[in-house]
């Protein structure tokens, strides 16, 4: 077998090693959307998606979680406009400001050893910092602790979205006798479309999680009230849901889980769509 047949075999396995990888993870998704859907579907009514629990809703009885989708969304808005609020000014800092050495490969590594810790950690640690300071469980804590969640998330999505800007750019906007500041809004302009799409999939990740908000932003089946009291979440509604021994309690987890689901499908075409079509005004 000479060199050029030797190239064609190994074109064409690992040509077809995507391709069965592309089909496993299409199956995976197909199958796990199939069987929330298949299982979901039947309890899945208007009373659930507008009232709150009523007395007797982990029995089987009526009402909703209504309390559940509001709460996720006030925890995932507020934790994504404080995870952006830190992620921001760091990245264009590290862009504009620092230059190329220990300090930037130091924050870069710690945002990645965030990036990979559990978010049961980031709950026991709010935890500990709530018992420290005298708080209570709340939708304040629940945000705080959620901020750090996805904080690294946001942060490094950035920074190699606006890694990818053309060195041309900076060269060309620095002759012209242009500020490091003034460097920042023409850095800025170039990374909204990636600045939008990793603030929805923050916030897909933040209304997602579970773990961190089990300890700190405990859970309610009353409506939002305010920054200092518990608040529901859809991920804990689905899990003590399921941890009951009814079927139409354990149907209506399934439901809950088909919202959430539903929620973090159009958050991801969103933030595909933002990228496309405010790509299309960005220099390359």
């Amino acid at each position: 077998m000479n060199h050029k047949q030797r190239r064609k075999i190994e074109a064409f396995f690992f040509t077809w090693l995507m391709r069965l990888s592309l089909i496993s993870a299409a199956l995976v998704l197909g199958l796990i959307l199939f069987v929330i859907f298949w299982r979901g579907i039947g309890a899945l009514s208007w009373e659930m998606v507008s009232q709150t629990p009523r007395g007797a809703f982990y029995l089987g009885g009526g009402g909703g979680i209504l309390n559940a989708i509001v709460g996720s969304l006030y925890l995932a808005t507020g934790a994504t406009a404080l995870a952006f609020c830190l992620a921001v000014p760091l990245v264009f800092y590290l862009h504009t400001y620092a230059g190329e050495g220990r300090f930037r490969r130091t924050v870069r590594l710690s945002l990645d050893i965030l990036w990979g810790m559990p978010s049961i950690v980031y709950g026991a640690f709010g935890f500990a910092l709530m018992i420290s300071l005298g708080l209570r469980a709340s939708l304040l804590a629940g945000i705080i602790t959620l901020a750090l969640v996805i904080l690294p998330i946001l942060a490094r999505t950035l920074d190699e979205v606006v890694s990818m800007t053309p060195t041309a750019l900076r060269e060309v906007t620095l002759s012209l006798g242009a500020t490091r500041f003034e460097w920042m809004g023409v850095l800025l302009r170039q990374s909204i479309p990636g600045l939008a799409t990793a603030v929805l999939l923050a916030f897909g990740r933040g209304i997602g999680d579970a773990a961190s908000v089990l300890f700190t932003a405990g859970y309610t089946d009353s409506m939002p009230e305010s920054l200092l009291r518990p608040v529901a979440s859809l991920p804990l509604a689905v899990f003590f849901m399921l941890g009951t021994p009814f079927p139409a309690v354990q149907a209506r987890a399934y439901a809950a889980a088909l919202i959430l689901t539903v929620l973090i499908l159009g958050i991801s075409l969103l933030a595909h769509l933002s990228m496309s079509r405010l790509g299309r005004h960005t220099v390359r």
